[in-house]
């Protein structure tokens, strides 16, 4: 059986981590978790990446949370690297052209 493509939340914001960026993902992992996870699928996971992060606030956040996330702050690559990288749309258009072989 073709593995599922994962469901995802992507949040075009760029700014420091803040508290409350750990409420919104658990509300979004839960909403993931009850409508739109299949059987087969694992448990949803959150991955918030931000401009910079405070470790102790981080900490904070999370504790208590039943949903799995994680934060990490994010670096651009250099611009060549990032050149000679796929586009978003060129990545779609693959993963697309993929699950269509799996599925005839």
């Amino acid at each position: 059986m073709a593995k599922r493509t994962p469901n995802k939340k992507q949040p075009k914001k760029v700014e420091a981590f803040q508290p409350e960026f750990a409420g919104k993902m658990n509300f979004y992992l839960n909403a993931v978790d009850q409508f739109l996870r299949h059987p087969d699928d694992e448990p949803p996971i959150g991955l918030i990446l931000c401009k910079e992060r405070n470790r102790v606030t981080v900490e904070f956040s999370l504790r208590g949370m039943t949903q799995p996330m994680g934060v990490s702050e994010y670096r651009l690559l250099p611009k060549n690297v990032r050149d000679a990288l796929p586009t978003p749309q060129q990545l779609e258009a693959e993963l697309e052209k993929a699950d269509q072989e799996v599925n005839e």
